[in-house]
């Protein structure tokens, strides 16, 4: 038996190809095989109880059936597995220590993991659809959900083998613009000379001009005419645009180049507004729109929840909209881009936009005799305040999201400089940086994503519990134990001992379930499982190393326990890293 990357995977193989030479079992049989509580040992199938309700067998003798013939096929070592039956039919099987200590001398190095979990994703083509601010506005706190939340999950499909596009989809188009041009103009902003308060001019500009088009015809009907000027391209107007779209994403990099997120596609809106009208002729084509009050719009009649409300795709004034472009954006992204899943990290607010839009490309995708890509809505809730109310500054103004991350680097400097005043002031400002926005990050992703979250600067600066800072320190107390030995992590551990002691055993066991939860929070696109992992296996090291000493003059007791703390640090730093945390050496 060699070594599995997967023993899920390899434990489900085996029951299945056990099962299916006996009689009681027919090929739809499914073992069920999924991670259990480590008093039942490391993986348990349950799929023999329900299979034998079915059959009227007692679930019970089928499993013992079962396993018996798996002991004959000897397809599992009972030196490295072990297996049994427990209550009514379930099988356990736990994975001995011979079997732990090969895992872990197998799969050493990030590039190790990277290869062997490769195989989950086997290259599938995936957008992913996050960030996606609005331009000439500043992102705020609200923006930061989609930004980390896309961003781990872009990083853990690359790392399990997809191949990602990442795609920032701007707001860069509508009838706002109208507004702001027209404000612009009768302003004299002089947009060849911005300064850093420049998008907060815009917002401003923009709520001056909206106040008189809502309260004088004449506004209104200017700022019109600005618009349909744009969008028939008229030089001046197009300059300006032009030039709010530049200055807006200056800043926007900003803040992706402080959280180290790139983008492989930068397509606003304005990308697909040629593409529309295909659209709306492909969906009137297949009687899939209709018109309804001059406006160009969707039923889906069948769905209860959507029964009397349109999804409309062009409105009666005859603009497009977030559907229209939407929908346009979804046919790029399959004909161009070749994308067979499109994840979209927008805020739950969105769900039912999201549903029609998924609903009405099912039935423009099947007209079309098209296989429709797998569209997945990955929802977040809410960032709060003390008062359970969405985060605000003293004001009631959104807190700016540029102001937040740097409150939390110079909260963190003032920490670091109180824990270690010998430092020097670039190691400071190193550390603070590292841990202030990794707080920030860790804070939003350790969250379960569909919850809203009360913002919190003390417990996310905290050093106890599941944050950042205890995550971080404990990667930097493991390169410590190196340091003071004076061996790098990476040096090979020679001829091991097994693991006998219930802390090295834990242990080990905790970090071949590194693999386990890859597929769990690849399978419900939610980080926090990730974080929770970590943090678990960063008190499951703790108690080893305060129980068992490391650095001892026996050879292969050191060796084995080396191991430990070097396969520690390294999915420490990795899973943090897939997260989209630096990490430190010293804090």
């Amino acid at each position: 038996m060699d070594t599995w990357f997967n023993p899920r995977i390899e434990l489900d193989r085996c029951l299945r190809a056990t099962a299916v030479k006996m009689p009681e079992f027919d090929k739809d049989f499914s073992p069920g095989i999924q991670p259990t509580e480590p008093r039942f040992g490391d993986f348990q199938a349950n799929g023999v109880l329900p299979h034998a309700k079915r059959h009227g067998l007692n679930p019970r003798e089928t499993a013992q059936n079962l396993v018996a013939q798996l002991n004959k096929t000897e397809v599992l070592d009972p030196n490295r597995i072990s297996v049994s039956v427990a209550g009514p039919g379930f099988i356990n099987f736990t994975l001995l220590p011979s079997f732990l200590l090969d895992w872990l001398q197998s799969f050493r190095t990030r590039d190790d993991f990277k290869a062997a979990a490769g195989g989950i994703y086997h290259g599938r083509k995936v957008v992913v659809d996050y960030s996606a601010p609005n331009t000439a506005k500043q992102m705020h706190v609200g923006h930061i959900r989609s930004m980390v939340i896309g961003e781990a999950i872009q990083r853990l499909l690359r790392f399990c083998g997809a191949d990602v596009i990442r795609d920032n989809h701007i707001g860069d188009w509508g009838t706002q613009f109208g507004i702001l041009i027209m404000a612009i103009k009768e302003s004299g902003y002089d947009l060849d000379a911005p300064n850093e308060d420049t998008l907060a001019d815009f917002e401003r500009l923009y709520r001056e001009g909206y106040a008189r088009f809502v309260a004088d015809d004449e506004v209104k009907n200017t700022a019109r005419k600005e618009l349909v000027k744009l969008q028939q391209g008229e030089t001046e107007n197009i300059s300006i645009w032009q030039k709010i779209n530049k200055i807006s994403y200056i800043a926007f990099e900003e803040i992706y180049d402080l959280l180290d997120i790139q983008f492989d596609k930068v397509l606003g809106e304005s990308f697909y507004r040629d593409s529309v009208a295909r659209i709306y002729e492909e969906l009137l084509e297949h009687g899939i729109a209709e018109e309804s009050e001059g406006a160009l719009v969707v039923f889906h009649r069948e769905h209860n929840r959507f029964k009397t409300q349109p999804f409309i795709i062009r409105k009666s004034d005859g603009a497009s909209n977030y559907s229209s472009t939407d929908l346009a954006t979804l046919l790029y992204r399959f004909e161009e881009l070749k994308a067979e899943e499109i994840i979209y990290v927008v805020d739950s607010r969105q769900s039912d936009h999201f549903q029609q839009l998924f609903l009405t490309a099912d039935k423009w995708f099947k007209a079309r005799k098209r296989s429709l890509p797998n569209l997945v809505h990955v929802s977040f809730g809410t960032i709060l305040g003390d008062n359970g109310k969405a985060i605000k500054t003293r004001t009631g103004e959104p807190v700016k999201l540029k102001d937040l991350l740097n409150e939390a680097i110079e909260r963190a400097f003032a920490i670091v400089s109180e824990k270690n005043p010998s430092l020097s002031e670039a190691e400071k400002r190193n550390i603070a940086c590292t841990v202030g926005l990794g707080a920030v990050r860790y804070a939003d992703l350790s969250q379960n994503r569909t919850s809203d979250y009360i913002f919190s600067w003390p417990k996310l600066l905290s050093f106890e519990g599941n944050t950042a800072p205890y995550l971080l320190y404990a990667v930097a107390r493991i390169h410590s134990i190196y340091r003071k030995a004076e061996l790098n992590p990476g040096d090979q551990e020679e001829n091991p001992s097994q693991f006998e002691t219930d802390t090295e055993i834990a242990l080990a066991r905790k970090l071949v379930g590194f693999v386990a939860v890859l597929e769990q929070t690849l399978g419900d696109l939610r980080p926090h499982y990730l974080c929770a992992y970590l943090f678990e296996l960063a008190g499951v090291f703790s108690t080893f190393y305060n129980a068992d000493r490391v650095i001892v003059d026996e050879s292969p007791l050191r060796a084995r326990r080396l191991i430990l703390c070097a396969r520690t640090l390294c999915i420490l730093e990795t899973g943090l890293h897939l997260l989209g945390l630096k990490t430190l050496e010293r804090m």
